[in-house]
């Protein structure tokens, strides 16, 4: 039985499928949506938040964080919204439960900016992390949705430009299907608040572009070889249509040998965490996730 404090979760989403149906004039600018998804999110306390100037990006750092350990944070919205704005306060979450720094970066979003600029964005915010002398096994990835295929497919673009590989990864309600391919989008069609099998196609056809390939690896990581990545730790609601992305991931990791665990949590829709100081089942995720991390990130390289 879901709690009634992520209810909002439901609500937020339900009040964006009616605001997505409006004309294209009276929809909100990104900013104001940013303020919807952030106010999901309790602010954390005890945790610091420093600009940075080479890169469009926002330190978070809690109070006796680990300083060499951080965790690069890409915020989700579909490639088409999204911001360091709206999600510091989640990744603030999950960053003083891991003990760690984090870094949360802005990237270029479609339409204006089709794949690979998303990409390429991200890679380049970890080689400049690189290049501030962090340990590459003292770096976890993680991310929501679009931000959770992104986890993955800057990983095989590191590895392309010769880049050593972070120490583990953790997306969550990942879409990572270009092609919308899973039985979930039938199954859960009545229970996904706002997400559906053809407004998750036209979200896709934006990021690849006119010409895209929807199975390039880099677009779409199923097809992407992730033979030698670290361990891979998944969350996803139940209630999402994006549920079998999820397991597909999960899936193709462990048929590359890599570690890999999945959690589904019932009841939960598409990237519920963001009630993280709200909601039970999302300071839970948030648990799961740091009580996983701390001893990767503390394990010697």
């Amino acid at each position: 039985m879901p709690s009634k404090q992520s209810e909002a979760v439901v609500r937020h989403w339900a009040t964006a499928r009616l605001t997505s149906q409006l004309p294209v004039a009276e929809q909100p600018d990104r900013e104001t949506a940013d303020h919807a998804w952030a106010g999901l999110t309790s602010e954390p306390r005890d945790v610091d938040y420093l600009s940075v100037s080479e890169v469009p990006a926002l330190w978070i750092v809690p109070k006796d964080a680990v300083p060499d350990r951080v965790l690069l944070c890409m915020h989700g919205g579909g490639f088409l919204s999204g911001s360091i704005y709206s999600h510091r306060k989640m990744f603030g979450h999950l960053a003083k439960a891991v003990g760690a720094r984090a870094l949360v970066f802005d990237y270029r979003l479609a339409p204006e900016h089709t794949h690979p600029a998303q990409v390429d964005d991200a890679t380049a915010v970890y080689r400049w992390l690189l290049d501030q002398g962090v340990d590459p096994a003292r770096i976890v990835f993680a991310g929501d949705s679009c931000g959770g295929g992104l986890v993955i497919t800057t990983q095989l673009r590191a590895r392309q430009q010769g880049l050593p590989l972070p120490a583990a990864a953790m997306p969550f309600s990942p879409w990572v299907d270009m092609e919308v391919t899973g039985d979930s989008y039938d199954a859960n069609r009545d229970r996904d608040a706002y997400f559906h099998r053809d407004l998750v196609r036209d979200l896709a056809a934006m990021y690849v572009g006119e010409g895209g390939d929807p199975r390039d690896p880099l677009v779409n990581p199923l097809y992407g070889d992730l033979t030698g990545f670290g361990p891979i730790y998944i969350q996803v609601g139940g209630d999402e249509v994006l549920v079998d992305d999820a397991r597909l991931l999960y899936e193709h990791a462990r048929k590359a040998g890599v570690e890999a665990r999945l959690d589904v949590f019932p009841d939960m829709q598409h990237t519920f965490q963001m009630a993280a100081g709200r909601a039970p089942e999302a300071d839970d995720a948030i648990q799961r996730m740091a009580a996983w991390v701390r001893p990767v990130l503390h394990r010697e390289p």
